[in-house]
């Protein structure tokens, strides 16, 4: 037996000590000192590895790290092409920009995300300061407005930010991933900004021609008042709102099993519930809430109510009649939100390929639509009043509502849709080429005057290219234009361009060139 097979053999073997420690939950310390030899022993076979090779130079794994990627350049032209199309509706909006560290003091993010803190990615100590990578935009968005006195704002991020959650790559789900988020800060008059949320959100959808899609509406106060009227325990709101929240993933009866069982809820309480959340619909669905005893007398449940039958005229004011739904399991898990609330999901086949969907006696258009079977989330937000006041020095509070588009939901299903196309990776307008030997100098003085005038241009990096080769890479490029130098054109100060897509060549007066390719580029 070899060395190497020798430390293989020890390292199974204290592994097996190990397991056996933990399981009988031994004292810490003497399970801290087998790890401690495993470790030693796992250092020791890496040094066998790696021989006298230099330090970095040994055999490792290369792989990215759970739950991200690497995104070339084909992957980054279609994110940009996505990115602009968002930035656009934003700014058609009115909104500006903002940035905000990557990290946040840990006490910044804690006690705002309900049961998904625990997806917080914590850092270690710095310098006496408590940090975590921020979990999302919203909550670093808060502190900025809280922090600097800002009382009206609206604003556009795009940055990442960092879950530990368990990644679903073919879905577009990571433990580091863009989101784009879109806020109205400032006291308002009710659902105005609201409703200019949901058209965003609905606007963005339809410029990136992602397929069919519905926007869910709902309200948190509408929420708690059908907990208070189900009978639910105040102090068990926020965790049944987080079982009301996977619906859109679990069946009923799992959802209400959690509720008896993990959560502690009494069984009649959590089939009154059910009857709430199977319901969904739109102003007729408001009219049926309005009218239920059980909620007429309860604050929070008749404001959101009033809230939601605002919100649905004034969508349909904006067009977005077909486009949402009124749905009472919509929930949103995270703690902040404290009024309207929506999601964005994209549908697949109908629903005869699929479970029997939630019924009720209220049927629109829309609630047509969402019979087919929703395929995922691709945006989602709503109302949070009290965020920023955690974060006023004063305690002031500046009421919030915004959306955030899941830019990396709908980057996975537009690049599975671009896998058979060519997508170009440069913005490069004309190549300049050269007919023959000797010309690699004219090419780089045309080439210089182009950058000077503005032109996005290339040329090959080697003195003597054949021109067939040239001209190929302008075809694999999707290069619009091409220069060709001669001799005996520039001795009559002309050159050719060559149109790449139909390979017509037309002979242009190098004076005239610049005026000739902007006239041709703006057509």
């Amino acid at each position: 037996m070899t060395d190497k097979e020798s430390i293989q053999a020890e390292i199974t073997a204290q592994g097996d000590v190990v397991r056996k420690l933990k399981a009988a939950k031994e004292d810490k310390s003497k399970i801290d000192e087998e790890v401690a030899k495993l470790l030693a022993l796992k250092a020791k076979l890496q040094g066998l590895d790696g021989g006298g090779a230099e330090p970095g130079n040994k055999n490792i794994t290369l792989k990215t790290p759970k739950g991200t990627r690497d995104y070339g350049p084909e992957s980054m032209a279609l994110r940009q092409r996505i990115f602009d199309k968002v930035i656009a509706v934003f700014k058609k909006h009115g909104a500006e920009t903002i940035d905000t560290p990557v990290f946040e003091l840990k006490e910044v993010l804690t006690g705002k995300y309900g049961e998904d803190s625990k997806l917080i990615y914590d850092l270690k100590d710095q310098g006496g300061e408590i940090l975590a990578l921020r979990y999302d935009l919203t909550v670093p968005f808060a502190r900025f407005v809280g922090m600097g006195n800002v009382f009206n704002i609206r604003r556009y991020h795009i940055a990442k930010v960092y879950r530990r959650d368990n990644p679903a790559m073919t879905k577009g789900r990571y433990r580091e991933f863009y989101q784009c988020d879109f806020d109205i800060a400032g006291t308002y008059d009710p659902m105005l900004p609201d409703a200019e949320c949901v058209k965003v959100v609905a606007e963005i959808l339809a410029e990136l021609d992602i397929g069919e899609f519905v926007v869910k509406l709902n309200h948190r106060k509408l929420l708690d008042g059908m907990f208070e009227a189900c009978g639910v325990p105040a102090d068990k709101f926020r965790t049944i709102c987080s079982s009301v929240d996977k619906l859109d993933k679990t069946p009923w009866d799992e959802v209400r099993k959690e509720m008896i069982d993990e959560k502690g809820l009494d069984g009649a309480i959590a089939d009154k519930i059910g009857e709430f959340v199977r319901l969904s619909g739109g102003v007729d669905l408001v009219d049926k809430l309005a009218a239920d005893e059980n909620l007429k007398n309860i604050k929070s449940a008749v404001e959101g109510i009033e809230d939601m039958r605002l919100l649905l005229q004034y969508c349909a004011v904006f067009g977005l009649q077909d486009q949402i739904i009124f749905d009472l399991s919509l929930a949103r898990g995270l703690d902040y939100y404290t009024g309207v609330i929506y999601e964005a999901v994209l549908k697949s086949e109908p629903a005869s390929a699929a479970p029997a969907p939630k019924t009720n006696g209220t049927k629109s258009k829309a609630k047509q639509q969402e019979e087919e079977v929703s395929v995922g989330s691709v945006a989602g937000g709503g109302r949070y009043d009290n965020l920023v006041g955690m974060f006023n020095p004063k305690r002031k509070q500046v009421p919030c509502v915004g959306v955030s588009i899941g830019v990396e939901r709908i980057f996975s299903i537009l690049e599975a849709k671009a896998q058979q196309e060519k997508i170009r990776t440069t913005e490069i307008q004309v190549y300049v080429a050269s007919a023959h030997k000797g010309l690699h100098l004219k090419r780089m003085e045309l080439l210089g005057k182009l950058w000077d005038a503005g032109f996005k241009a290339e040329h090959s990096y080697k003195q003597n290219p054949k021109l067939l080769a040239q001209l190929q890479y302008c075809e694999e490029n999707q290069i619009p234009y091409a220069i060709v130098l001669g001799d005996g054109e520039l001795a009559r100060g002309v050159v050719k361009l060559r149109e790449i897509t139909s390979r017509k060549e037309e002979e242009i007066a190098v004076d005239g060139l610049a005026e000739e390719l902007r006239k041709r580029l703006t057509v």
